[in-house]
């Protein structure tokens, strides 16, 4: 595999030209140091293509294991750099905004190694399958299978939207796959193992195992920051409360005072018609406390008094003299004798 020569060309000044549109502080700071370090690696790689790719026979067979860090970062040409760097740029200021980026950060490390490692295995699968070694001898670079899992994590956390293939609108629940087929379609020398991988990779995380396992292995490490923290939804973009602290929730008896529907319906009729009789929300001149309120309990003599008519004249009222029988529900007052 060889590369085209190094050094400015139309692509990278494409790249970079678009890069300074989107502005480099509107560019989240791991989003920009991926992208800064693919750059720099293409103006000065490492080593030569052909020492850098992943294929079966380096890695396994001649346990050159460092491919699986190398290979990721280096590009072949400015234009493989240029689309793979233009995908980046878009789908790591989405995500990175929505996971925050020490956990985004976190993905893309485990992701560039273990999309490696799926790749290999896809190969080794097509030699056993097919019966043919030359798929041992596949060496692939480039950050295509990074993004290709970027674009399933983009899709999970963004449903519902529609995503343009070949100008045909696809949902973008199946976009990955019709990208997948099309593009090796399109450029039949493109890594199909490594294009797949990275859409396992992302469904491992988004529908498997992954994120579980990631999230275990970070608990001991306190500056990880999970994404599923309660957010600040009053801010542009999601955050976190610096001083939340969770508190365990109020039990049931707390807000009923242990009684029944039935007995807290009857209770507030009954506070309703003591409002009313007593003259509003006090009594005896003191404020009452919010919820279930409980009146001092009256004498029968003093209800038969209540609901007598008082006849006032100037200064004074007069108390007829009354009869009283009891009702149903009641007592009733008979006219003066």
């Amino acid at each position: 595999m060889e590369r085209r020569q190094r050094g400015v060309s139309a692509g990278l000044l494409l790249l970079l030209y678009q890069i300074s549109q989107v502005g480099l502080q509107n560019i989240p700071c791991v989003t920009l140091g991926v992208l800064v370090l693919n750059i720099f690696l293409f103006l000065n790689p490492v080593r030569p293509l052909s020492e850098v790719c992943l294929s079966v026979n380096e890695a396994v067979h001649r346990k050159n294991w460092q491919r699986l860090l190398l290979a990721p970062f280096h590009h072949a040409d400015d234009w493989h750099l240029y689309y793979n760097m233009i995908s980046m740029l878009w789908k790591g200021i989405m995500l990175e905004r929505k996971l925050k980026s020490i956990w985004f950060a976190y993905i893309i490390a485990v992701f560039s190694l273990l999309i490696g490692v799926v790749y290999m295995v896809l190969e080794l699968l097509l030699v056993i399958i097919l019966d043919d070694p030359s798929y041992e001898m596949n060496c692939g670079v480039g950050f295509s299978g990074v993004l290709f899992a970027l674009k399933v994590l983009n899709n999970h956390y963004n449903p519902g939207r529609v995503s343009s293939v070949l100008g045909l609108p696809i949902s973008s629940k199946y976009a990955c796959w019709v990208e997948l087929v099309a593009i090796h379609l399109i450029s039949p020398g493109t890594s199909f193992a490594g294009h797949l991988a990275g859409i396992l990779v992302g469904l491992m995380y988004t529908m498997g195992p992954l994120k579980k396992i990631m999230q275990a292995c970070a608990a001991g490490i306190s500056f990880f920051t999970e994404p599923n923290r309660p957010r600040d939804y009053y801010s542009e973009y999601y955050g976190y409360y610096p001083d939340y602290q969770y508190r365990a929730p109020r039990s049931y008896f707390d807000y009923t005072g242990g009684l029944t529907e039935e007995e807290q319906l009857e209770r507030a009729v009954l506070n309703s018609l003591n409002e009313r009789d007593f003259g509003g929300g006090t009594h005896n001149n003191e404020r009452r406390p919010y919820g279930f309120w409980f009146p001092p309990e009256h004498s029968e003599e003093d209800i038969r008094r209540q609901r007598l008519p008082n006849v006032c004249r100037g200064s004074s009222c007069l108390l007829g003299k009354a009869q009283y029988q009891d009702a149903d529900f009641g007592l009733g007052v008979l006219g003066p004798s």
